[in-house]
C-alpha cells in the first residue's frame, strides 16, 4: 500500500490575462508561480477564518452589551442552582 499523500492537488480555470498577471507578481517576488500561488491563498484563506470570528456589533448593540457588563442582573434561580451544582461536581473528593 502507498504511503498516505502528504499534500493534496488543487486545480482552477483562470483566464489567460489573470494567469499572466499571477505570473507577473510571481516573478516580481522572485518565487515561482506555485510558491505565490500557495502564499496568496494561504494568507486569503487565514484573513477569511479570522474575519469570520470577529463579532460585529452596532453602536447600539455595543451600548447594550457594555451596560450588561457594568450592571449585570441579578442570576436568576436557575443559574444559581446551575453554579451549585458546578460547585458539587468540582468539589476535591
Amino acid at each position: 500500500m502507498p504511503p498516505a499523500a502528504t499534500t493534496a492537488r488543487l486545480e482552477a480555470r483562470i483566464s489567460f490575462d489573470l494567469h499572466a498577471t499571477i505570473k507577473r507578481a510571481a516573478e516580481l517576488q522572485g518565487r515561482t508561480l506555485t510558491d505565490f500561488v500557495v502564499s496568496a491563498l494561504q494568507d486569503a484563506a487565514h484573513h477569511a477564518v479570522e474575519q469570520a470570528g470577529i463579532i460585529r456589533m452596532s453602536m447600539d448593540d455595543q451600548a447594550c452589551f457594555a451596560q450588561a457588563l457594568l450592571n449585570p442582573p441579578e442570576p436568576t434561580p436557575a443559574l444559581k442552582r446551575a453554579f451549585a451544582k458546578r460547585k458539587k461536581l468540582l468539589q476535591n473528593p
